[in-house]
């Protein structure tokens, strides 16, 4: 039960951080629903459906491959650094909390706010008249799965290379936007070339935009998205234990500064 309190307390206070700055609140409301908005009137011109059926489309990539990616990505990232910086962890290091409340609480924090904005992106959706065509179970499995990816790498960026506040935004840049590009967020995929297809077959984003497509928009089964679900599985487990050890890494390095 330590573990559990101590891991709420610290998602607690990123969430409470989070309302207190209604700023950066309100952005992460608008962010998503922009981006639905863009990629639907895209959609709809050129593939001549009706606003709501390319809202449906484009739903899954402007949340997993947009939303998420700088919610949760960019997010855990800014968050790792900022408390740096701050020397929150330095205090917290003389404090009973545990490390892995710690690094539970910040996982646990970012997928509420992955919640909220699938909330409000399938809203939206839902606000128009239309529905979730296949499993929603399995949807919400991917989601997960795309968070926890996410959120492992912020880890790994936000303990290994970013030291400032300053470097947040030209890291996710510059790791983010080819992989959201090839991934299919802003573009889709059936306009890839065949060169790029294949590329995009080692990208996680390109399995997280096509298994929900697939589910929630075209309505398959759990067999027509299985090697998405793997691939994901995967790397979300991967990219968790791999942030794991570059926090516990960075932990050991702080506590002897």
């Amino acid at each position: 039960m330590k573990y559990w309190y101590e891991t709420i307390a610290v998602s607690q206070r990123i969430l409470t951080e989070l309302v207190k700055r209604r700023r950066s609140l309100i952005f992460w409301s608008i962010f998503p629903i922009s981006i639905l908005f863009i990629n639907g009137y895209i959609l709809g011109e050129r593939s001549n459906l009706e606003l709501s059926e390319a809202l449906k489309v484009a739903a899954p990539s402007s949340l997993v491959g947009a939303a998420l990616f700088f919610s949760c990505l960019g997010g855990s990232v800014a968050t790792v650094v900022s408390e740096r910086e701050q020397k929150t962890l330095k205090r917290l290091f003389i404090s009973p909390l545990s490390g892995f409340s710690y690094f539970l609480g910040i996982f646990i924090a970012h997928t509420v706010i992955g919640i909220g904005q699938t909330a409000l992106v399938y809203g939206v959706l839902f606000l128009r008249g239309e529905t979730i065509e296949g499993s929603f179970f399995w949807g919400v499995v991917i989601l997960f799965l795309s968070i926890a990816g996410y959120v492992g790498v912020g880890f790994i960026l936000g303990t290994q290379l970013a030291k400032r506040t300053e470097d947040v935004n030209a890291i996710v840049a510059t790791f983010g936007v080819p992989l959201l590009i090839i991934g299919g967020a802003f573009l889709p995929t059936s306009l890839f070339p065949d060169q790029l297809l294949e590329i995009a077959q080692f990208n996680p984003i390109f399995h997280m935009n096509e298994a929900l497509i697939n589910l929630w928009a075209k309505g398959e089964t759990f067999a027509d998205i299985e090697n998405h679900f793997w691939f994901l599985f995967i790397f979300s487990f991967i990219m968790l234990i791999s942030g794991w050890l570059s926090y516990y890494r960075m932990v050991q390095s702080e506590k002897t500064l």
